[in-house]
């Protein structure tokens, strides 16, 4: 190595130190998807964590017991996502139906357009119950596949609730446990580089509940406005869908546009599709500087490429988890650079 140029052993340096990252990090992806079952609930319970720490925090500083403060927060979270998920699920109940037959009306609007009705809708219909013969064993095996999945579901969630509670009631020891394995004198890099990573996780998940309440009500309203049917569970399709930056206001927006078209005309599609941008316009020049101005922040280069990348190696659940995760690693990112800066 002495004889080489003193740029092309810098080079090799920095090519070993990426293969050495990046082999360590295609093992943790790949024991995470092993063990995803055990890892899932520790992740939703640290997003969990992370959005109901201020809560806890309040309950403790008045005085209120440790455990008892995490068992009120558990309760009160699962009181405030149950209610929200019963309005939720009853709006899109309620006008589910109304939205689904706005979808097939603009689909087969689509069709007479372009010269293809009495083709694939059509002979769908026409064909169902020989498609229902053919594939009725893959059909119930869907059904107990998913079945099980929303067992499955059911057990991360109440798993993850549990861990929840012990998260906030045990914080503090776990700094000290952080504390006692850390080697040699790198006790307090690690314990501020986690609390860096938890506070740029706490930000996300906070920012981005007000943000996706905004959006929500906003939105709905004027759907409303606009008597787009459906309007309440479009409403709740945003809120949802806004825990995935850029492509999930993309997807619920276009979900409104598309209904917007199919019952209340070109114009009143016009209108809902200024509504959806001029919300998305508030969010990305005036909510998103403002709430989430103290929190890590991240190019939307950068949050589309790990939204894509947890899609592809965990799905829905990886899009969601993206971005919390990316905003930790910017915050150790951030921590390591403030400590070299002044070393």
């Amino acid at each position: 190595m002495s004889l080489l140029p003193e740029p092309v052993r810098r080079f090799a340096a920095w090519c070993a130190v990426l293969l050495l990252a990046s082999g360590v990090g295609w093992v943790g992806i790949r024991l995470c998807s092993e063990f995803r079952t055990a890892v899932t609930p520790v992740l939703l319970a640290l997003l969990g964590t992370a959005l109901l720490g201020p809560l806890y925090r309040r309950l403790v500083t008045v005085g209120v017991q440790r455990s008892l403060a995490a068992g009120l927060t558990c309760v009160a979270v699962v009181a405030v996502v149950g209610g929200a998920v019963y309005i939720v699920v009853a709006a899109l109940i309620d006008t589910g139906a109304q939205i689904t037959s706005s979808l097939k009306n603009a689909a087969k609007s689509l069709t007479r357009h372009f010269g293809t009705a009495g083709t694939s809708l059509d002979d769908v219909a026409d064909n169902a119950r020989e498609l229902l013969g053919k594939f009725g064993g893959t059909a119930v095996s869907n059904v107990i596949t998913g079945v099980s999945v929303v067992g499955e579901g059911i057990a991360v969630a109440v798993l993850a609730l549990l861990l929840v509670f012990f998260f906030l009631r045990d914080s503090h020891l776990f700094v000290d446990s952080l504390r006692a394995v850390a080697p040699g004198e790198s006790a307090d890099m690690l314990e501020a580089m986690a609390r860096r990573a938890f506070e740029g996780v706490e930000g996300f998940m906070r920012g981005t509940t007000v943000i996706a309440l905004i959006d929500a009500v906003c939105i709905t309203a004027g759907l409303l406005i606009l008597r787009v049917p459906g309007a309440v569970g479009l409403g709740a399709l945003v809120f949802v869908f806004a825990y995935i930056p850029y492509l999930g206001a993309f997807i619920s927006g276009a979900v409104a546009v598309v209904v917007a078209l199919a019952d209340r005309g070109f114009v009143i599609a016009l209108w809902a599709l200024g509504v959806v941008l001029a919300v998305q316009v508030l969010e990305g020049h005036v909510l998103q500087p403002v709430i989430q101005s103290r929190t890590v922040q991240m190019h939307p280069a950068v949050v589309m490429l790990a939204i894509t990348a947890g899609a592809s190696v965990a799905g829905i659940l990886g899009m969601l988890l993206a971005v919390p995760l990316t905003a930790a690693a910017f915050g150790i990112v951030h921590e390591l650079r403030a400590r070299y800066a002044n070393a």
